[in-house]
């Protein structure tokens, strides 16, 4: 049985990148696996991906919960946390998330079968996830088809205003003096996350931050995993959403989509739409909460755990 999570890693292969030399270059990606069922190889497999900025340890309190049902996988999304950097900044987009994440199912897979898959994606991990749930082309190369999709404060549409306000903090003041400055400005960056606790805050902050020199921290992820993003036109916006709405039409799996009541990246009308179309997910608010509720509260948790693990 893991009382904790155990860090692992997955190579990952960059078909085409040419550069330095390369034709085909590889990379690692970081996950951690948490499983409290007492059975090493449990069928049961919870796949949890974060946003853009963040990393695994995010599910801290899911998982644990999680644990008791299934094997939890927990990534550091590449560029993030204990993965590794990409020498092309273009690479960070989803296309090549979702070729790492079906890496990391593949050696998953491998060391157990994996009998059941579920997903849970908060913003870009929700995005990955209607990548893998969605694309017909991946369907015969997953381990099983994809059972039930949580979709946290994310779908096809991402309004504009969000985007400006990400774009505003992605990469730029990446050190601070001490632990507690950086976890300062990570709470006002971050109120739309909704309240928490100082001791819920620290834990999520913590993973966030490694050390710099002194008592100095750094923010744990590149910088350039916001340039992609910062250079997306409106004519390539507008196609995205359109490849996003057809990826989610197609989805089979029983799909769940969190939103945070004050959310600024998920409308209301677009989750309404979700509810009504493609997989017609079960939609949940939470009062309070902006972008994107933590999946730390009891509530929240609840809400994900009788989802994945009920009847």
């Amino acid at each position: 049985m893991l009382e904790q999570p155990r860090l692992q890693y997955v190579t990952c292969a960059v078909a085409g990148n040419t550069e330095a030399g390369r034709s085909n270059a590889t990379h690692r990606m970081a996950y951690w696996e948490w499983n409290h069922t007492g059975d090493l190889r449990h069928p049961h497999v919870i796949v949890c991906v974060h946003g853009l900025t963040r990393q695994g340890r995010d599910f801290d309190a899911l998982a644990s919960q999680l644990a008791l049902h299934a094997r939890v996988i927990c990534p550091d999304v590449v560029g993030r946390g204990y993965s590794d950097w990409l020498d092309n900044p273009q690479g960070y987009q989803v296309p090549l998330y979702v070729a790492d994440m079906l890496a990391l199912l593949q050696q998953v897979h491998k060391a157990a079968p994996i009998g059941s898959l579920d997903w849970v994606g908060t913003s870009m991990g929700g995005l990955i996830g209607m990548g893998l749930a969605g694309e017909k082309s991946i369907q015969p190369v997953l381990p099983v088809p994809i059972r039930r999709l949580v979709l946290n404060d994310v779908g096809p549409v991402i309004e504009p205003a969000s985007l400006v306000r990400i774009g505003g903090y992605v990469g730029k003041n990446m050190v601070y003096a001490s632990e507690a400055q950086a976890v300062e400005a990570l709470w006002q960056l971050s109120r739309g996350f909704g309240p928490h606790t100082p001791d819920e805050w620290l834990a999520l902050s913590r993973p966030m931050l490694r050390p710099e020199s002194g008592l100095a921290v750094r923010l744990h992820y590149d910088p350039a995993i916001g340039e992609p993003m910062r250079a997306m036109t409106p004519e390539m916006a507008a196609a995205g959403e359109q490849l996003l709405w057809q990826l989610y039409d197609s989805i089979g799996a029983d799909t769940l989509v969190l939103r945070g009541a004050e959310s600024d990246l998920l409308s209301a009308k677009t989750a309404q739409s979700m509810a009504e179309r493609g997989p017609r997910a079960r939609v949940i608010e939470f009062a309070g909460v902006g972008h994107a509720p933590t999946l730390v509260s009891f509530d929240q948790v609840a809400a994900v755990l009788a989802f994945l693990c009920g009847s």
